[in-house]
């Protein structure tokens, strides 16, 4: 029920296997085909739904380009018909027409085969025009999360708000809000006591040092842990 789609799709798909055998691979592991035909025209139709063609089944990884093999790796995780896919950063590894094709591959899969997607990213552009909720994490920790658009169009957590500022406008005469953010992330091993981005935020508090916020509501769908949230504090 479950597949997942990799960062990187060179090294996510073995070498010295043909792309029927790549996608194949699934469908014998999991019973899907009787014969060695019915797995390669199942195969075939999945190489069209991605968007490549099914004479390129008898293919290396190797004779593709990294958009392409990008999309081997979608109709592999397609094969056994499942409902939830991870997409663990799928998309940062490609040039950036590359990523526009992909993500909308990816979206037009969703809707077509109502998919759910857990969709990794960096790329604040990427999750906007991708995903309806989002969390945002920082050491492993949920600082906020909701509706995409709520979030976007008003950050509630000091670390929310210090990522939508430093992503690029292409517009230099858009006003923009600096947050500046001071210090090294600390390591995810040895967290810091009490909420983990104290050490950077640039609201921290004493208490912060030492309590461990929890998720609050802050609007209709969103949730934000900050023990500042009920205050008017300039970020």
């Amino acid at each position: 029920r479950m597949q997942i789609v990799f960062q990187d799709p060179f090294s996510s798909l073995n070498p010295r296997m043909r792309v029927h055998e790549i996608i194949g691979e699934a469908l014998i592991a999991h019973g899907i085909g009787r014969t060695r035909t019915e797995r390669r025209d199942r195969a075939a139709a999945l190489l069209e739904e991605v968007g490549l063609r099914p004479d390129q089944l008898d293919r290396f990884p190797h004779e593709f380009s990294g958009g392409q093999r990008q999309r081997i790796g979608i109709a592999r995780a397609l094969a056994v018909d499942p409902d939830f896919i991870v997409a663990d950063e799928s998309v940062s590894a490609l040039d950036v027409s590359v990523q526009a094709q992909i993500l909308n591959l990816l979206n037009d899969l969703r809707q077509k085969r109502g998919l759910t997607m857990l969709f990794i990213a960096h790329d604040l552009s990427v999750v906007e025009y991708l995903c309806e909720d989002v969390a945002v994490l920082y050491l492993g920790r949920v600082m906020e999360a909701g509706d995409c658009r709520s979030i976007y169009a008003a950050p509630n957590h000091p670390y929310t708000k210090a990522l939508l500022a430093a992503a690029p406008v292409p517009d230099p005469l858009v006003p923009r809000a600096e947050v500046m953010l001071m210090g090294d992330i600390p390591s995810p091993l040895n967290p810091p006591p009490g909420c983990v981005f104290h050490t950077r935020c640039p609201v921290a508090m004493v208490e912060c040092r030492h309590s461990l916020p929890t998720p609050q509501p802050v609007a209709a769908s969103v949730t934000a842990a900050c023990l500042r949230l009920n205050e008017t504090v300039p970020c």
